[in-house]
């Protein structure tokens, strides 16, 4: 009973989309931000010329009316276009941010749209809890590997730095276009190095993570069972549904008694009913069988039905073996079968 409670299975795929569409995914911050990150800083480099130039325009525009009164009208004109100005340009970062977002959460757990996580609980403003969440062991680790982040990050772009310092004699005597030019260069250099130490922090978080939310869902043994009970239903109610569909496929099937050519039989334990209906198809159809009790009720209704009942034990074996209901009669059969259609028809032309 104890191995049954303990979590050793793994996730089954319907409890890991029932946690998705509770908003439970594995997340990784780290990695969301450093996608962002990486996005932000390409849109940067890419925008530096578009955003020097409309910086540039705006301190013409700035330097172009001293001189001019200040009053109610200039001050608010001066805010409108600083304002637009600045729009200019971060839209189109802050824009790039919000789809690097979208795409850093579709890369880690694929696309999901839930309310779920926006349904506001109780327990989320219990201020005991809170507190406990606040001084949690979680909170103490968390704020540990922030920390240890943090040093190995600006430890290797001090590093970093400091090589360049050491070049500092020789680029003073550069001109100023290629110590301008340099700086640039070591600038994109330390970005890229700090990134890329934050990727390497990403990518163990991410592995973190994923590893810790599948050991979250884990299942027990009796919860895997209980769950694949509800999914294929209680044995007793799939059991009264089968009975129940065999009962009126039974009424079904008796029903088509009373429209067959003959019923061929074996003569107590076997009875096939046959039909040949040359328009539909090319070969007579079993329209019911049975053995024992359904055997006896198939022939009760042909006797009440006056339809032919004909014994021939090998041929009734036979059929009701090999053919399946409301199918027609294999070509191998074609033979025997018609001697006894033939045999039913000129008793039935005799009666006329």
């Amino acid at each position: 009973m104890a191995d049954e409670q303990e979590k050793t299975e793994e996730a089954t795929p319907k409890k890991i989309e029932d946690a998705r569409k509770k908003g439970n995914v594995p997340k990784s911050q780290d990695t969301s931000s450093i996608i962002t990150l990486f996005i932000a800083t390409g849109l940067i480099f890419l925008l530096f010329g578009f955003i020097s130039k409309e910086m540039l325009l705006t301190t013409r525009g700035f330097f172009s009316q001293i001189g001019t009164p200040i009053d109610e009208l200039f001050a608010i004109n001066s805010a409108i276009v600083t304002f637009k100005e600045i729009f200019l340009m971060i839209m189109p970062v802050l824009i790039g941010i919000g789809i690097a977002g979208v795409i850093a959460n579709v890369i880690q757990f694929g696309f999901l749209w839930t309310t779920e996580p926006l349904v506001p609980k109780l327990e989320k403003i219990d201020p005991v809890k809170g507190f406990k969440n606040l001084f949690s062991i979680k909170k103490i680790i968390d704020g540990i590997k922030i920390m240890f982040k943090s040093f190995v990050t600006m430890f290797v772009g001090f590093l970093f730095f400091i090589s360049f310092i050491k070049e500092l004699p020789t680029v003073i005597m550069f001109d100023i276009k290629n110590q301008l030019v340099w700086l640039a260069q070591k600038s994109v250099i330390l970005a890229l190095v700090i990134l890329l130490v934050l990727f390497v922090f990403a990518i163990i978080d991410l592995i973190i993570t994923r590893r810790r939310y599948f050991e979250s869902l884990k299942m027990s043994k009796q919860e895997v069972k209980d769950e694949r009970k509800n999914m294929e239903g209680d044995p007793l109610i799939k059991s009264k549904i089968r009975q129940k569909q065999m009962e009126m496929a039974q009424k079904r099937m008796m029903s088509n008694v009373p429209e067959a050519d003959v019923v061929i039989t074996n003569p107590t334990h076997y009875a096939v009913a046959l039909k040949y209906d040359q328009k539909k198809n090319p070969a007579p159809v079993v329209v019911a069988k049975g053995v024992n009790h359904t055997a006896l009720k198939i022939k009760e209704i042909a006797r009440k039905h006056n339809v032919h009942i004909v014994e021939n034990p090998p041929l009734a074996r036979t059929l009701y073996a090999e053919v399946e209901l409301e199918k027609p009669i294999p070509e191998s059969m074609f033979s025997a079968v018609a001697e006894i259609l033939a045999y039913v028809y000129k008793l039935n032309k005799n009666k006329n």
